[in-house]
């Protein structure tokens, strides 16, 4: 071997080497980065790290705000998302404790920073947005405001007449009506006489009072009556694309009423989306999906024994029912922005699905006409008592959520791609 041909083979040696010690620098600054995030079982330190995995399912869990109270996201089918002001991501509106009240604030989801919306006296109802608007609508006693998410200035829209009790409780698709209801002083002393749900929920569905769907122009301050019936007329979401479409339930136990129901605001025409067939079936937890082509609910036929999530077209017959295990039942579902994919917020042994391991969050996907889940959440520390409620983050790649296995009652999101431990 020529000195020539021996020095180039040692050159390609040590080329080896600082490459392969390369690598090695490179995967451990990979790896790096997951070990630094602790593997725990949610909820079995108070508190918990800012970020972990959970050790039962391998799913990268982050609290997603960082300020002292109680902090709460929105109920499941309220959209809480709208593009920040740069439009270089997503604000998520939430309620925040502050002393003895409560606030509107916003959480940037890329860069955490959080910015109190709301200032005013008094808790608020409601978790209402307009995204087009860039408002919050909620109410303070009998009265209904608006702030706006990014001045901030606050205005009054309506405030209801003393001999009535009202709420609002959506907003339309192009944000000039205000969707809620009007019930009597009557079924008022109820709930005040039977604060817990257990005892008013079969009063107030048997005393069959007067009770009306109501809109409000917010620029005309105008109150319209929709529809009025001797019922309990609840759960009132408007379609997220028509503005002329109302959904509502007839509210009460769920195997005696036919529950989900839509009205033309404009026509006054009734539809009813799902008649019951079996003795016991129930269906309700109704949320429209983001296109508005579908309601999507929860299905027992009968109740506590066979569980599907189904669907059932707004403007035509199209139904679908996915089957699923009882311990994979939810409280509440929602549907991912793609509309593939599905998450569910589980349920401890005293709901109606009796679920022997049903604490958990879950993730689903169809296959055939079953749902495939994968658990992303551990949720044996949270008391159900606070529903989760589940949403998909604007880019489907999170589920955010609200527990409180840490004490208090918090706002975490689960990434659904699985970490690599």
């Amino acid at each position: 071997m020529t000195l020539y041909t021996r020095n180039l083979a040692w050159f390609y040696v040590f080329a080896f080497i600082i490459g392969l010690s390369s690598c090695k620098n490179e995967t451990s600054k990979k790896n790096t980065k997951t070990s630094d995030i602790v593997l725990l079982e949610t909820g079995s330190k108070k508190p918990m790290p800012k970020e972990w995995i959970d050790a039962d399912t391998h799913h990268k869990i982050k609290r997603l705000v960082d300020r002292v109270g109680d902090n709460r996201s929105f109920y499941f089918h309220n959209n809480p998302f709208l593009a920040s002001k740069d439009g270089d991501g997503f604000l998520m509106i939430f309620s925040g404790s502050t002393d003895s009240i409560n606030q509107f604030f916003s959480v940037n989801l890329k860069t955490n920073k959080i910015d109190q919306i709301t200032t005013q006296n008094g808790n608020k109802r409601g978790e209402i947005l307009g995204v087009k608007t860039r408002k919050v609508f909620y109410m303070i006693k009998d009265s209904v405001f608006s702030t706006h998410i990014d001045t901030h200035k606050t205005e009054f829209i309506y405030k209801f007449s003393d001999d009535v009790i009202g709420s609002v409780t959506s907003l339309n698709a192009d944000e000039t009506l205000l969707g809620g209801a009007l019930i009597t002083k009557e079924e008022n002393d109820i709930f005040k006489k039977n604060p817990k749900k257990s005892d008013y929920f079969d009063k107030i569905y048997e005393a069959k009072l007067k009770r009306s769907l109501i809109t409000i122009n917010v620029n005309t301050k105008e109150l319209s009556n929709i529809y009025s019936e001797n019922a309990w007329l609840n759960h009132i979401q408007f379609s997220p694309t028509d503005p002329n479409i109302l959904m509502y339930c007839h509210e009460g136990p769920w195997h005696k009423v036919d529950r989900i129901w839509t009205i033309n605001i404009n026509t006054k025409e009734n539809q009813l989306m799902h008649k019951r067939k079996v003795e016991r079936e129930i269906a309700g937890h109704e949320f429209f999906s983001p296109d508005g082509q579908h309601i999507w609910f929860d299905l027992q036929i009968p109740r506590g024994e066979t569980f599907y999530l189904a669907k059932r077209g707004v403007y035509s017959n199209d139904t679908l029912k996915y089957a699923m295990k009882r311990n994979e039942w939810s409280i509440h579902f929602n549907i991912a922005p793609d509309l593939k994919t599905f998450a569910g917020d589980g349920g401890d042994e005293g709901q109606v699905a009796h679920a022997k391991d049903g604490m958990w969050l879950y993730h689903f996907t169809p296959k055939n006409d079953s749902l495939v889940s994968e658990k992303l959440v551990n949720m044996k520390h949270h008391d159900y008592d606070l529903e989760p409620n589940v949403h998909f983050s604007p880019d489907g790649k999170w589920i955010i959520f609200r527990a409180n296995f840490e004490g208090t009652t918090q706002i975490y999101a689960v990434e659904i791609k699985k970490t690599a431990i």
